[in-house]
């Protein structure tokens, strides 16, 4: 394994300067977002020249473009909302295959209709699931016509809010272009951080032949989330996990302050044992 941060925790939009920065900290690597090259998350058009733009700097500066971020609302309770972010969505599969960039995440999204981040007691509904395997659908078509994966991260005010559900869409989906984002803190909460080491554990049992990146948020004891190490996530026993499981890749560092990114790295190198 390897540190890697995901790149929007810089408020930096030039695509040189971020990476430099990233280097100069001490990651291996980075889940690229492309806010860090002056645009929205899911552009209308890619600029030409872009994205091979984003993968030159990252071999001049010995990175490894992990991951793209194509994150849109996959279970937004309007269609018309869901059809109109897929213009953007296809533009970032397209710029992760130019970048050299293997995967593209997604949020398997909510059915709040403001904040896809946001849970919904319509999450948990039959028509929940069948709109996101209906947009699901169309995101693999358009990762298959490139090679590039596409990885769902289980969270908990999502669609696909656990390990379970997280499998439950592998088996229906059956793509070999599916895979997991996996991250122990959106498996925990405060009742279950107590006996973290079986839910990780499970989940890792669940997934872990599908595993494509690995998160390393922390959250405290009352479940906010803090930077890796400050917490009370067992980081140790996730990466034993992972281990056990065959993962050898990515190890991101997000959800902290810019300013706490040189002691974010030192933790995750050590987790990643890259550095003593």
């Amino acid at each position: 394994m390897y540190p890697a941060i995901f790149t929007p925790t810089y408020p930096i939009t030039k695509t040189a300067q971020v990476l430099s920065t990233v280097t100069l900290d001490g990651y291996a690597g980075v889940q690229f977002n492309l806010l860090s090259a002056g645009l929205v998350s899911l552009p209308d058009i890619l600029p030409e020249g872009l994205a091979e733009e984003v993968g030159e700097y990252a071999r001049l500066n010995g990175l490894v473009i992990a991951a793209l971020s194509g994150t849109y609302n996959m279970a937004h309770p309007d269609p018309a909302v869901r059809i109109a972010s897929r213009v953007g969505f296809a533009n970032v599969v397209e710029a992760a295959h130019r970048m050299g960039a293997p995967v593209v995440t997604l949020c398997t999204g909510s059915r709040d209709p403001s904040n896809m981040w946001k849970s919904h007691p319509g999450n948990t509904t039959a028509a929940a699931w069948q709109d996101l395997l209906t947009e699901l659908d169309y995101a693999l078509e358009v990762a298959d016509q490139t090679g590039v994966k596409l990885a769902v991260e289980p969270e908990p005010a999502n669609v696909i809010r656990d390990a379970a559900s997280a499998r439950r869409l592998l088996d229906e989906v059956a793509s070999p272009h599916l895979g997991i984002v996996l991250d122990a803190a959106n498996l925990l909460s405060p009742e279950s951080l107590p006996h973290q080491g079986a839910v990780i554990s499970h989940a890792v049992e669940l997934l872990g032949d599908s595993i494509l990146l690995a998160h390393a948020k922390d959250i405290n004891a009352s479940g906010q989330v803090v930077a890796a190490g400050d917490g009370a996530v067992d980081l140790a026993a996730f990466i034993a996990a992972l281990r056990s499981a065959g993962y050898g890749g990515a190890l991101i560092g997000h959800g902290f302050s810019v300013e706490k990114t040189r002691q974010v790295v030192k933790v995750l190198a050590r987790l990643a044992g890259t550095t003593s």
